[in-house]
């Protein structure tokens, strides 16, 4: 029942919403995205799905004096926010350098972040292991292959404070790396903001929108997918099927409550996809 609610609220909220509003993503995160929960801060993250490969590598900070510390991997929702913002505001002003401080404080309130508390350092926490880590995509497409390995960002998101004060979290600006930045505006996903709005506290709803976003409104013909290619990109985290299958389902329904021109069937050999309308329609999406 509690899924249930959530679905028609969520269905309810996005289709009353009026604010409007267009987020990007790079197409790469919409196939293999970061881990749903915190792993040990030394291990790597890795997805590997038909036409992509993930691999990301945690950072580590330098400690005067002392060995260096690894951060760990970006993880959760609040991680994804925080890419999907950064990479908004580039393709929106077409540049690699992003405003910061109250820019993000702003956003991450249009998202119904409420500020404060909890939500600082979490947000702290998460922009640290982004400006740290490091990823390569590896891409099979029509015949051909491409290995990106880069940094996300080629400026820190945070100060290394241990001041609690607001103004001292946030350095003004972030500069993407240059080469995400190409791939980011060569391979744009266009997604809602309401959308997001909706799906801010489930990452693996946001993961299910944005590959469904990235994969319906480009389909000929209908594209099945089985349950284990399925947990292969979604559920790494999930040590057996029919739990992954019960959790993805759920997040499914969220999914497409923000999404209503989504066809998708589920059946017990996994989805079948079948072309859609856009998640954003296409003269929405040029306007940046």
């Amino acid at each position: 029942m509690d899924i249930d609610r959530r679905v028609v609220d969520a269905a309810a909220d996005f289709m009353a919403d009026e604010e409007g509003g267009i987020g990007f993503l790079f197409s790469g995160w919409a196939q293999a995205a970061l881990p749903h929960k915190r792993l040990p801060d030394d291990a790597p993250w890795q997805v590997q799905t038909e036409r992509v490969m993930l691999l990301v590598q945690p950072g580590r900070r330098a400690v005067r004096d002392s060995a260096p510390v690894p951060i760990g991997v970006p993880y959760g929702s609040r991680a994804r926010l925080i890419m999907l913002y950064l990479q908004t505001e580039a393709i929106r002003t077409n540049s690699r350098e992003v405003e910061l401080g109250k820019s993000l404080r702003s956003w991450l309130a249009k998202m119904d972040i409420a500020w404060g508390g909890k939500t600082v350092k979490d947000v702290r926490e998460q922009a640290e292991r982004i400006s740290h880590c490091s990823l390569s995509f590896q891409i099979n497409q029509g015949g051909r292959g491409a290995l990106l390995n880069q940094h996300i960002v080629d400026t820190a998101l945070f100060l290394d404070s241990d001041d609690g004060a607001q103004g001292s979290l946030f350095l003004e600006k972030a500069k993407l790396s240059e080469s995400f930045f190409e791939q980011l505006k060569r391979h744009p996903v266009p997604l809602q903001e309401a959308a997001i709005r909706r799906l801010n506290a489930s990452s693996m709803a946001l993961d299910i929108y944005c590959w469904l976003a990235y994969r319906l409104h480009v389909l000929e013909k209908p594209c099945p997918i089985t349950w284990l290619a399925l947990k292969a990109q979604f559920g790494t985290g999930f040590n057996r099927l029919d739990h992954f299958r019960a959790t993805f389902q759920q997040n499914l329904e969220l999914a497409m409550a923000v999404y209503p021109e989504a066809k998708v069937v589920a059946s017990p050999a996994g989805l079948t996809l079948h072309p859609s309308r856009p998640a954003v329609p296409p003269k929405l999406a040029a306007v940046r």
